[in-house]
């Protein structure tokens, strides 16, 4: 036999008939990225049959064999693996949801006991998915399990261990498993206690899954997390491994907080926990008593060093991450983020993965500008957004700034070009003679403009747009108070506003020295600030015309009296991959249609209202309608980057996310000024957070005079009788007397 050096763990050919070459995994990956072979893909899918069978193959079901002659005969080293074939084209996006893959991770396991290792789009449109069969079971009981699973019916062709399979580019993939790539895995079982022996077809639904072996030797992992992560991460939060005198104790606790997530399992916990001496008698012993005691599901420090662990953060910010999902309400996921968002986060501490994602939404936006979303309200928008990152003076603002210069890149070499050109016009418009025609005006596409641009070149900028988006970064946002404080701030304040809507602005002079002319705005921003411009900026007189509602504020850590933060370096892959993001973005035109985004935000924006309606809160009731519109748009962006047919649940929760984190920012920045706004207009009343809420205060029956006390005479005899009419008009209340109502239960607990 042939010595072949490196890791095989699979054999490739060039064409029919080429021999079965052991390949190393970088072999694989290297063979998927060349461009010939995305070129013949495209051959082949437009219709090139004769192509086909000139496609580089490989053999999934087998890792090596005899002489590199693929035949049953001498398959030398069988996989007990099957590739499933679904004809039915464009669903296989449908297809990974239903297995519980989402965006390249396995989020359930819906379809033990198989288990996932590959899954890849075809050429021609139809699914394949690769999955490892536990032993004893048969290809078609794999086959029956995942026609139940999916809803598709798999090709019930068997297939041998000689079987190829033709190669296609890596943008195909969708899914795959480190354990694809093992040459020696340690084989499956059937889990006990679901009530299936082997080779039985699985026909309900399995309890939590056990763990499976995703290396060799002792390399153990629970849902994607190695088991010593876990073991790691627990001594660091619990006082460190034992030491002298107190080892049973503590490997008694946890062996405790383990079972849980090993399904109680004493032999999984046999194989996980640490020894620190002891022998496997004494070990039984320590696992035997701790599950003696009453199973009591996964406890707050294990699920909290899960969900840390998950999310990719580092130990020492995994407390940060607890403290920042509780001040916010949010928790950002960095393993469920899309290529360039995922990447945008390298490096930066866990307490600013907030501020850099808002610091990047407006850019990623900038650059599909060529796309168009249908909204829940009907209306069609394009993806115009302007964040603020506000933090008092040295909180590291400039991480922000960091990830915007990458993402920014590409527009700056293309300026850079065409601001060469200008200049080279401005000099031969200068230098001309006096009787000279002057050089005709190069109108040249500039896309990245400073905050302190003048009105008059902004329009000209937009004049010369090409139907593109605008984009401005500027690093202190009081730079641009003081240089509109001379009257143009509320020019400019318009242009803002109405860039959010892709509105109309224009200005006529009568002057040939100043540009004159009407145009739609396409201008996003990313500002970083302090909070006394902030405040300086958005005056009570600003509050109100509509801007505070249209900008996405994040906020940076308190940094007082802490320590330096640590920051980590994005590697050039990572700055590479921001890159294949921004030409992603840039690729999309046309109407991208986002049925379950727009379900979703309807649906959160509808409990919004309730919530403001039950407070009688005005604030929130006003910005939660644009709070939506934020989270949409940035939901929009996520969906693009995905790479998904259909919007994934990553996608929903973080639209969700990024609304809510939106609508508890604006209300915290701007919400007491829009408040006293409306109390000294006396038009609407004293809001009233979710704990202490209006309506849920009232008697099942109460009168004029039971709101009246509760408003404490913030609200004017109109805005009683109004808050009265709405409630009605929603079928909260029933008038029951001249003087009194009565709440209606039903009605009202359906809205909750």
């Amino acid at each position: 036999m042939e010595a072949v050096r490196g890791m095989i763990f699979t054999c490739i050919g060039r064409g029919h008939g080429a021999p079965a070459i052991p390949a190393t995994r970088e072999d694989w990956e290297k063979m998927r990225r060349e461009p010939w072979l995305q070129q013949m893909c495209e051959r082949v899918k437009k219709g090139d049959d004769e192509l086909k069978n000139r496609l580089p193959w490989w053999t999934p079901h087998c890792a090596e064999y005899q002489n590199n002659h693929r035949a049953i005969a001498d398959a030398v080293r069988p996989l007990n693996r099957l590739m499933l074939d679904f004809d039915e084209k464009g669903h296989t996006d449908e297809i990974l949801e239903k297995l519980g893959i989402e965006n390249g991770e396995i989020k359930a396991d819906t379809c033990k006991p198989l288990l996932p290792l590959f899954a890849e789009e075809s050429v021609r449109g139809g699914s394949h998915v690769l999955v490892e069969l536990p032993v004893g079971m048969s290809a078609e009981e794999a086959q029956e399990i995942m026609k139940r699973v999916t809803g598709f019916e798999p090709d019930k062709v068997v297939k041998g261990v000689d079987r190829c399979i033709y190669m296609v580019s890596d943008d195909h993939t969708r899914y795959v498993n480190p354990r694809l790539f093992e040459t020696h895995p340690q084989p499956l079982s059937v889990s006990e206690g679901s009530g299936q022996t082997q080779g039985q077809t699985q026909t309900a639904e399995v309890s939590t899954p056990l763990p499976h072996r995703e290396g060799t030797g002792e390399s153990l992992h629970f849902k994607g997390i190695p088991y010593s992560s876990i073991i790691d991460e627990w001594w660091r939060r619990n006082g460190g491994e034992p030491a002298e005198g107190e080892r049973n104790v503590k490997l008694h606790k946890l062996a405790v907080n383990l079972r849980a997530i090993c399904d109680n399992k004493k032999e999984v916990l046999m194989q996980v926990m640490p020894r620190f001496g002891l022998t496997d008698v004494e070990l039984k012993s320590v696992v035997d008593s701790a599950c003696k005691e009453e199973p009591k599901g996964v406890s707050k420090v294990m699920q909290g060093i899960l969900d840390a662990l998950e999310m990719g953060i580092p130990s020492d910010e995994a407390e940060d991450a607890e403290v920042v999902a509780e001040e916010t309400g949010v928790k950002v996921n960095v393993k469920t983020l899309p290529i360039g968002l995922r990447e945008s986060l390298v490096g930066v501490p866990v307490t600013m993965h907030m501020p850099v994602l808002c610091s990047v939404m407006p850019i990623a936006a900038a650059y599909a500008d060529q796309v168009t979303v249908e909204y829940c309200d009907g209306n069609t928008h394009r993806l115009g957004l302007m964040s603020i990152i506000r933090g008092e003076q040295a909180s590291n603002k400039s991480v922000c700034k960091n990830a915007v210069d990458i993402w920014k890149r590409q527009l700056d070499e293309e300026d850079s070009l065409a601001r060469k050109r200008e200049e080279e016009w401005k000099e031969r418009k200068k230098g001309r003679k006096a009787n000279e025609k002057a050089p005709e005006d190069p109108h040249v596409l500039i896309r990245v403009v400073p905050v302190t641009v003048s009105c008059s070149t902004l329009l000209k900028r937009f004049k010369n747009a090409q139907g593109h988006t605008i984009y401005s970064f500027g690093e202190e946002l009081d730079t641009l108070r003081k240089t509109n404080g001379a009257g143009s701030w509320s020019s400019k304040y318009d242009i803002y506003r109405l860039s959010f809507d892709f509105g109309e602005w224009g200005q006529d002079y009568n002057s040939d020295a100043a540009e004159s002319g009407v145009v739609n705005v396409a201008y996003n921003w990313t500002m970083l600030g302090t909070n006394g411009a902030m405040r300086k900026c958005f005056k009570s007189d600003n509050i109100e015309n509509g801007l505070s509602s249209r900008i996405l504020v994040a906020e940076m850590p308190d940094s007082s009296f802490s320590k330096m933060p640590k920051f980590g370096k994005r590697s050039a892959e990572d700055e590479a991959r921001i890159q294949e993001a921004v030409t992603r973005l840039r690729s999309f035109t046309g109407l991208v249609d986002v049925p379950r985004l727009r379900k979703a935000i309807e649906t959160w924006v509808e409990e919004k209202r309730v919530e403001a309606a039950k407070d009688i809160d005005h604030v929130k009731d006003t910005y939660r309608k644009r709070a939506a519109v934020i989270g949409f748009r940035c939901g929009v962006i996520f969906h693009m980057l995905s790479g998904c047919a259909r919007e994934s649940k990553s996608c929903l929760d973080f639209a969700l996310m990024m609304a809510e984190y939106c609508l508890s920012q604006q209300i915290k920045v701007f919400g007491e000024a829009l408040r006293n706004e409306y109390v000294n207009a006396q038009d609407e009343c004293q809001r009233y957070g979710a704990n202490h809420s209006i309506f849920d205060q009232l008697a099942p029956s109460f009168s004029m005079d039971d709101l009246r006390a509760l408003k404490r005479g913030y609200c004017g005899e109109s805005a009683l009788r109004n808050i009265i009419t709405r409630w009605r008009r929603d079928g909260w209340i029933e008038k029951t007397d001249s003087k009194h109502w009565s709440k209606i239960k039903v009605k009202v607990n359906s809205e909750k």
